[in-house]
C-alpha cells in the first residue's frame, strides 16, 4: 500500500521584518522586530506534512553555507527525509518577508539561489521514489521544467499529483492535465483562469474553469474566507477557523497544503482532507514564523474534534 509523500520544492531562509507599514522607495523606516527562520514553500509543506503524520521525502538543492544548516536542522526536527543536492556553485535561498503589524498580512520577495537550479535531471534521478509514492506535491518556486517532469513521472507511476501553483504564473492546459489537485489562492486562480476571485461565487466559477482545463479537482484557498473545493461531482466551501488570535498568516497556505497531502495519503476523502488542511492552517496562523508554526497531527485532530468546524 502506498503511503509516502514526495515533495519537490525550495528551501529558503526567511528573514521576517515586522513594521507598521512597508517603506516607500528611497525611504528607511524603523521596524518593530526581526526573525531569521526556515522557509520556502516546498520545505514548509514538507514540514507541515511530516508534522501531520506523513512519511515525507523532500527533494531540493541548497548551497554549502549557514542557511543550509538551518534547513537540515529544520527537516531533522520535523522528521522529513531530506533528499538534497549540495550546490557549491550557488547559495541557499533567502526570502524577504514584510509583516504588517496590525493585521499579520505579508508581502514576500524570494531569491531561490541553489534551488533555482533544480533541474529535470535532478527529478529524473528520483523517478523511482516519485513514481512509487502515494502523493507527489510540487509548487512553482523551482524551475517550471522540473515541476512538469515531476508531475509527468508521478502521473505515469500512478501517484496522486498535487500542484500548488505559487508564485502565480500562466500555466498551459497540458500541465494542468497532469494534476489531480490544483491548490491556488485567489490571485493565482485569477492568473490561471482569468477570473477575478473576490467571493465564493467567483471561486466556484474559477474552479469550474480549472476543471475545464483538465485538472481533477480545484481547491482555491481564500485566506480568511476559507477554502473552496470543486470536483466533477461536488462543490464544497470549508470556512476558515483560527484556533486563537491571528499572529501571522505567512505559513497558512503551506500548512494547508502539507496537512491536506498528509491526510489524503492516509486514504481520506478529499473533502475530509480539505477540512484537515484548514484545521492545520487555522492553528498555524496563531503562531509566528512559517515552518515553526506547523502543528502536529494530534493538535489538528483535537482542533477538529472541538466542533468549531461543524
Amino acid at each position: 500500500m502506498r503511503d509516502k509523500i514526495v515533495i519537490l520544492g525550495v528551501f529558503v531562509a526567511d528573514t521576517s521584518y515586522r513594521a507598521e507599514r512597508q517603506p516607500r522607495m528611497g525611504e528607511t523606516i524603523l521596524g518593530n522586530s526581526f526573525v531569521l527562520g526556515p522557509g520556502g514553500k516546498g520545505s514548509n509543506q514538507s514540514v507541515a506534512a511530516a508534522m501531520a503524520g506523513a512519511d515525507v521525502r523532500f527533494v531540493t538543492r541548497v548551497g554549502r553555507d549557514a542557511f543550509a544548516e538551518i534547513a537540515r536542522q529544520t527537516w531533522a526536527k520535523a522528521g522529513v527525509n531530506a533528499d538534497v543536492t549540495e550546490d557549491a556553485e550557488s547559495y541557499t535561498g533567502a526570502a524577504y518577508i514584510f509583516i504588517e503589524e496590525s493585521t499579520g498580512n505579508n508581502a514576500i520577495i524570494i531569491a531561490p539561489g541553489a534551488a533555482g537550479r533544480i533541474s529535470v535531471e535532478d527529478v529524473e534521478a528520483r523517478a523511482d521514489a516519485i513514481s512509487s509514492a502515494a502523493i507527489f506535491l510540487t509548487q512553482l518556486e523551482q524551475p517550471m521544467a522540473a515541476a512538469r517532469r515531476g508531475l509527468e513521472i508521478a502521473r505515469a507511476g500512478g501517484a496522486v499529483t498535487i500542484l500548488n501553483p505559487a508564485p502565480a504564473v500562466v500555466l498551459e492546459a497540458d500541465m494542468l492535465r497532469l494534476c489531480d489537485y490544483v491548490t491556488p489562492n485567489e490571485s493565482e486562480a485569477e492568473g490561471i483562469t482569468g477570473i477575478a476571485v473576490r467571493n465564493i461565487a467567483d471561486a466556484e466559477r474559477a474552479a469550474g474553469r480549472l476543471l475545464e482545463k483538465g485538472v481533477g479537482a480545484a481547491i482555491i484557498t481564500l485566506g480568511q474566507n476559507g477554502v473552496f473545493y470543486r470536483d466533477r461531482e461536488r462543490c464544497v466551501h470549508v470556512p476558515a477557523v483560527a484556533a486563537g488570535p491571528v499572529v501571522e498568516t505567512t505559513g497558512a497556505g503551506d500548512a494547508f497544503n502539507g496537512a491536506f497531502a498528509a491526510e489524503l495519503a492516509r486514504g481520506a476523502d478529499p473533502v475530509a482532507a480539505v477540512r484537515f488542511g484548514c484545521a492545520g492552517a487555522g492553528i498555524s496562523v496563531t503562531r509566528p514564523g512559517t515552518a515553526p508554526s506547523m502543528p502536529s497531527r494530534s493538535e489538528i485532530e483535537a482542533f477538529l474534534a472541538s466542533g468549531r468546524f461543524d
